[in-house]
């Protein structure tokens, strides 16, 4: 008889890094030296807290369909930077070798601010993208 493959083998990890690259492409670092690289640590697709962000997802979406008389309705630009600032807030375990503004806000608060800075959205695009793919918390991308 053929041992079949066990599929659990398979599984992403629960957490990935990435390293985040500035407006024009090119890797950050904290210093000159560039042996500090900026980075933001997520949760992975399949952990709890994915669940939780993607059932938060689901409640608006439902929340403005109900409140339009059944019509589909987009967020306002506002309403999109809010929402997704809090998602990924949620979605992220830490930051590396960074903070922001004054340096006073820690945890999700400090993550929300981040991702909320129009200024800033270019770090807010990498984040999403990152975690929209599953690859990225593999075991072959925790190789490389």
């Amino acid at each position: 008889m053929t041992k079949l493959f066990n599929i659990a083998a398979l599984a992403v990890a629960s957490t990935a890094m990435i390293h985040v690259k500035d407006a024009s492409g090119q890797p950050a670092y904290a210093d000159a030296e560039r042996k500090l690289p900026i980075r933001i640590h997520l949760h992975g697709p399949g952990s709890d807290i994915a669940g939780i962000v993607e059932s938060r997802q689901s409640a608006r979406a439902l929340k403005r369909y109900q409140e339009n008389d059944g019509k589909m309705t987009a967020a306002s630009p506002e309403e999109r930077l809010a929402e997704t600032a809090a998602d990924l807030a949620t979605l992220t375990a830490r930051f590396e070798n960074f903070t922001y503004g004054e340096g006073e806000l820690t945890g999700e608060d400090l993550f929300r601010a981040v991702y909320a800075d129009p200024k800033l959205g270019f770090v807010t695009k990498q984040v999403a993208k990152f975690f929209g793919d599953w690859g990225n918390f593999s075991d072959a991308s925790k190789a490389a």
